[in-house]
């Protein structure tokens, strides 16, 4: 069953299945371009998982064919007479992007169509990210004498490599969905038919997995990622320990040895 939240639905629908928490971009005659109104309604959906305990993870979709086109332009040309106004347009999508990185849940995309400049900024900002066969992903700025605004000039070498990143950026070319797997920058590619299903059953399995190992593990690899190796393996080597003495790992040894699916808290 669906457990539907009113959070703006009319840009951004926010529903509940079972442990997984589904922000889902609804604008598809805009190509689901992102606003500041659709950045607000992803920032509240968010924090509204993060405070219920049912929700294990999230997942960010669309509907209609493309998955997320960019920035609203015609939002951005408005606030063009005010460089305040710009600043709070990047900044607040700044924010929301990195408090998906942030997040104690781990964080789902699912791309179909096409993920174009800011739509590509918004699915690197998710831990994983599946592809339909037919999807086609770039780094549009430049075609448009525009620079990225919300991480892609940090997010996209890290993932692809300083080359790639900025080949995607100079040429402003798009990527098929099986490149972008090669590359890292999306870890599945399936069938456009089974795109939701299989999403969705990733989730559920992420799900059923030891809630806080979960956090853990993505706590330790975003804030290790900002320092050298030495820095990441002290956070590793001063959390675990405590970690290993939990019931969650009692049970999860107890499963093993009792050759069952453990039952995590």
């Amino acid at each position: 069953m669906s457990e539907k939240v009113a959070v703006c639905e009319k840009l951004v629908n926010v529903s509940i299945e079972g442990p997984v928490g589904i922000l889902e971009l609804n604008r598809p005659q805009l190509f689901n371009c992102l606003s500041l109104a659709v950045m607000e309604a992803l920032s509240t959906g968010m924090r509204g998982f993060e405070d219920n305990e049912k929700v294990r993870v999230v997942l960010i979709r669309s509907e209609g064919k493309h998955f997320c086109t960019g920035a609203d332009l015609d939002e951005v040309k408005g606030k063009r007479d005010s460089l305040e106004a710009l600043k709070h347009f990047i900044s607040y999508g700044h924010g929301v992007l990195r408090s998906l990185e942030n997040s104690r849940l781990p964080v789902v995309a699912a791309v179909q169509g096409l993920a174009l400049a800011g739509g590509l900024e918004l699915m690197m900002s998710a831990d994983v990210a599946f592809a339909a066969e037919t999807a086609r992903m770039g780094c549009q700025h430049a075609q448009f004498g525009l620079i990225p605004g919300w991480g892609g000039t940090q997010r996209l070498p890290r993932l692809v490599g300083e080359r790639r990143a900025l080949d995607l950026m100079f040429s402003a070319r798009w990527i098929e969905a099986s490149e972008a797997q090669n590359w890292g920058l999306v870890n599945y590619v399936v069938p456009d038919a089974e795109l939701r299903a299989k999403t969705m059953e990733y989730c559920h399995t992420v799900a059923s997995r030891n809630a806080s190992g979960i956090a853990a593990m993505k706590r330790l690899t975003v804030q290790g990622l900002t320092g050298n190796l030495d820095y990441g393996l002290s956070l590793e080597a001063a959390e675990a320990p405590a970690a290993l003495m939990s019931d969650n790992v009692s049970e999860g040894l107890s499963a093993f040895l009792e050759k069952r699916q453990p039952k995590f808290k």
